[in-house]
């Protein structure tokens, strides 16, 4: 018996983890599908091209066909390791626009503006940069999760910003500060050299005792296969969790909450396995209704990106695969080793930005990452020579999809379906960033190292074959949100669809929430690991409040 159990162990978890077992006489248990974080591909940044190649420590999905990718399935990896997809991801510490926040809050979720989460995402953090005084009110000193500059940057990072400058964009010095607008260096989660993730931030002995502490349990290798709900005089509760490890099936019990930390592909999909979620669905698989909650596993969307890659061999210094960079990697390597320097520290995508589609957008609509390498199928295919890449990302996309059940069968993976392009101005604003992202790679402060861009894009000249591209070559860059929706049921804003109210409780339901990127009404403004953790740091003071009476 736990008074808190909760499922899944990546950034969420892990955050939920450390916060409600620092009161010594609250007992948690923290389950993870996967294994622990001990890889070294994990704690090296540059590792993620290797995690990236091999699936390991990840789920591997992928999308059902898609009509607007021209029937192709897309690629939608996740973490499946303690500190979920914070040990696979580029390690980009980002929060999304002011106007994000404030949007949840008016859609019927007190507690959500921006001047509300701010403090949340200043708790979370440690930036080790000393910040002008304009910018300094936005950032937390002491907070478990560690943000800093690169420590041993490319120069093309500078160059790509001068280019972008070139083209028009201003220049930020800090995305999370007073103005996202512009080009800038990314901040990124690294400690001394390494992937700072959730798990080290939150959980790891000998960065923060937390896995020491009597009362925390740790469990990996447990694929949860639903939650425990009991029913009296009409009261729908959660009791417990069952989960499979190798080949037994076990069961907990927690006298308090079960938190639902899975993210926006499994945390539906684990409702739904335990009665939770559109009733007809349920009754297709077999699956007994406990609770008729139509709006599980909807909303679902995702930054969709495309890829402009430039080819340069001569550019020796990028990332690539030839034989006069091995001396360059061996070499690479035992700096790393030694003095977690050099260019293994990189998290590749080292500059980015957030433009818009035309100067009357009142908000970035567009974000890019530059990237010091060609990077093809999210670097699962390997690419002979050097270059470097740009992504164009459409931050506040209209489209939205699903996840739906397969079968009743929980170790079988969600049936995933973002809907990519169903509305049409998506591909309109994606067609207007990819001219926009042509636009800054030609300038002279790039153009001059005379890279060429692949022939696979570079043909697209008018609208017409920009968008053929697109729908040939995009995919998502990571970030699933919105499949348990918050938001009022009653009142003025409220939605059937929605599934967790503003507390994160799930609706109809007691002692059950959900707390991880599927809550989102609509998706930040850009990456998604920084605001999770926020997420769950509130979750956490909220569940406190109860706790404490």
């Amino acid at each position: 018996m736990y008074d808190y159990i909760i499922i899944g162990g990546g950034s969420a978890g892990c955050v939920l983890a450390s916060r409600l077992s620092e009161d010594p006489a609250i007992n948690v248990a923290l389950l993870e599908a996967g294994p622990v974080d001990n890889s070294v591909l994990i704690h090296c940044p540059a590792g993620l091209a290797l995690l990236a190649r091999t699936g390991a420590a990840g789920w591997g999905f992928d999308t059902t066909p898609q009509a607007g990718l021209n029937g192709r399935k897309g690629y939608q990896p996740r973490g499946k390791v303690l500190g979920g997809s914070s040990s696979i991801n580029a390690m980009v510490y980002m929060r999304g626009h002011k106007a994000d926040y404030d949007h949840w809050a008016e859609q019927g979720n007190p507690g959500w503006r921006y001047t509300d989460v701010l403090p949340y995402f200043k708790k979370a953090e440690h930036n080790e940069r000393t910040f002008d005084p304009k910018d300094a009110e936005f950032h937390g000193k002491g907070g478990p999760l560690n943000v800093m500059d690169l420590r041993s940057p490319s120069k093309y990072g500078a160059i790509f910003i001068e280019a972008a400058k070139q083209a028009g964009h201003p220049e930020s010095k800090d995305f999370n500060g007073a103005e996202q607008h512009g080009v800038g260096m990314h901040q990124v989660t690294h400690k001394n050299g390494e992937r700072f993730s959730a798990a080290k931030a939150y959980l790891t002995p000998h960065l923060a005792p937390n896995l020491a502490r009597t009362n925390l349990t740790v469990i990996t290798s447990a694929h949860t296969t639903r939650i425990l709900i009991e029913e009296n005089s009409g009261i729908k509760r959660a009791v417990g969790v069952e989960y499979r490890q190798g080949t037994e099936t076990k069961q907990i019990k927690a006298s308090r909450e079960v938190l639902v930390c899975a993210g926006a592909f499994q945390s539906p999909q684990i409702l739904k396995l335990s009665g939770i979620g559109p009733a007809a669905e349920l009754q297709k698989h077999g699956i007994p209704v406990v609770h008729d909650l139509p709006g599980v596993g909807e909303n679902l969307h995702d930054h969709i990106d495309v890829v402009q890659v430039v080819n340069a061999p001569h550019l020796k210094d990028l990332f690539g695969v030839s034989l006069s960079f091995l001396p360059r990697a061996i070499k690479a390597i035992f700096e790393w080793r030694k003095h977690r320097t050099g260019m293994l520290t990189t998290n590749f995508a080292e500059a980015g930005g957030f433009i818009k589609t035309s100067p009357e957008e009142e908000t970035p609509d567009l974000q890019l990452h530059f990237v010091i390498g060609k990077l093809v199928d999210h670097g699962r295919k390997p690419t002979f020579g050097h270059g470097y890449s740009s992504h164009i990302c459409l931050m506040r996309p209209k489209s939205r999809g699903r996840v739906t059940l397969a079968s009743a069968d929980a170790m079988a993976a969600p049936l995933i379906d973002p809907n990519f392009f169903a509305d049409p101005d998506d591909m309109r604003r994606m067609v207007q960033g990819f001219k926009q992202m042509r636009t800054i790679l030609s300038q002279p402060a790039l153009a001059g190292y005379r890279g060429q861009e692949l022939a696979t894009t570079a043909e697209a000249k008018t609208d017409i074959e920009i968008e053929t591209v697109i729908r040939n070559y995009a995919d998502t860059i990571y970030h699933p949100v919105g499949t348990c929706r918050m938001g009022p049921q009653e009142g003025a804003q409220a939605n059937r669809l929605n599934v967790v109210d503003s507390e994160l409780r799930v609706h109809g339901m007691r002692n059950l929430r959900v707390v991880d990127a599927s809550i989102m009404p609509r998706i930040v403004a850009g990456n998604t690991n920084a605001p999770v953790i926020m997420i769950a740091e509130k979750a956490a003071d909220m569940i406190k409040a109860v706790q404490n009476g």
